[in-house]
């Protein structure tokens, strides 16, 4: 059995992309610091926090977002996210993270359109892409959807999936095509979206975690602040030619 799980364990960290891929870019968070020519800040105030640059750190070859019980503007609250100055489209995405919070935190591995002011205006997307959303009431299971935006909204291809233990890394992947969109936990496929008839346009990539009352989440858990979300790295792939 300890054999079995070590086995598993290896095959987790290293799930790959559907074959006939090729690695485009990527962000393995190796550096001292947030690379400046890949990323800007999320720094809107929504729901319960304001997201703040500070709170985004590089530790030991992670991107950290720290959680906090911090008075900023009229929220008790502050979360932190970092969006892709790269705009990407048709291709897979990929992320291995983890989640070391409490309840009452909306952390998430997601693409859609930038429009520059750091928050999530929809004016400037077709189409938002969310590969994983938690709101730690439960670490055991996540959400996977799609939106058209922005006008009229609708929602596509909701779906709860299980999932181990979400305090520990996973991969969560992506596969974006003019037809279909497909999401995957550690390489396994678990939902596919039709978009075939769906507009489509240019996507930032966004790693984010806010204080919310997504999920019908009542309150946060301030026991277990500060909290932490950990993203490994960061990919996107293209097919090859």
């Amino acid at each position: 059995m300890k054999l079995l799980l070590s086995l598993l364990a290896c095959w987790t960290a290293f799930a790959a992309p559907p074959g006939g891929y090729k690695l485009k870019w990527a962000d393995e968070f190796d550096k001292p610091k947030l690379d400046p020519a890949k990323w800007v800040y999320r720094t809107d105030s929504k729901h319960w926090s304001t997201q703040k640059p500070e709170n985004v750190v590089i530790e030991k070859g992670s991107l950290v977002l720290l959680l906090k019980k911090e008075a900023s503007g009229d929220k008790q609250y502050t979360g932190a996210g970092v969006i892709s100055k790269p705009v990407f489209r048709f291709g897979y995405y990929e992320t291995r993270f983890r989640i070391l919070a409490g309840k009452g935190w909306h952390s998430s591995f997601w693409m859609m359109g930038h429009d520059g002011s750091g928050g999530t205006g929809t004016k400037n997307t077709a189409l938002e892409l969310d590969v994983i959303e938690n709101d730690s009431i439960d670490l055991n299971s996540y959400g996977v959807n799609l939106h058209k935006w922005p006008d009229p909204h609708v929602s596509y291809g909701h779906k709860n999936v299980k999932a181990a233990n979400l305090g520990e890394f996973h991969v969560f992947g992506c596969e974006y095509t003019a037809e279909s969109v497909k999401y995957f936990l550690d390489g396994q496929l678990v939902q596919t979206i039709d978009v075939s008839k769906l507009p489509h346009s240019d996507l930032s990539i966004w790693l984010t975690s806010i204080a919310s009352y997504l999920g019908k989440t009542d309150a946060v858990d301030e026991t277990k602040l500060p909290g932490r979300v950990e993203y490994d790295y960061v990919r996107f792939y293209e097919r090859g030619r």
